[in-house]
């Protein structure tokens, strides 16, 4: 099979970097459904905090999230592993109860 203009197979099928608004709102929701699934209010304040800081990981780990990004169980383990921690301090919850609910609220 031949690909137009030389493309590549792999090239092909992989799709673009999601643009900072996307990463932005999507951070948002996510944390939106984590903090409902916990029946938990967030102060706004402490919400926003938590936003740019996982913001700020997203974008850190950008290629690695872009390249598994149909992986919502890995994409979990990632977020355990580098987000959980600090959001759980700052929304004084169980780092434990946090990451089921984000489970829950992402699908992983």
């Amino acid at each position: 099979m031949t690909y137009p203009a030389g493309e590549k197979h792999s090239e092909k099928h992989s799709q673009a970097l999601p643009t900072l608004r996307k990463i932005r709102r999507a951070c948002n929701r996510e944390l939106y459904r984590t903090a409902k699934r916990l029946k938990l209010w967030v102060p706004p304040d402490r919400m926003a905090e938590a936003e740019e800081l996982y913001l700020k990981k997203v974008v850190q780990h950008l290629t690695y999230i872009a390249e598994n990004g149909s992986n919502r169980k890995l994409l979990s383990d990632w977020w355990d592993e580098h987000v959980r921690d600090d959001i759980a301090k700052l929304w004084n919850v169980d780092a434990d109860d946090l990451s089921r609910a984000f489970r829950d609220a992402f699908g992983g």
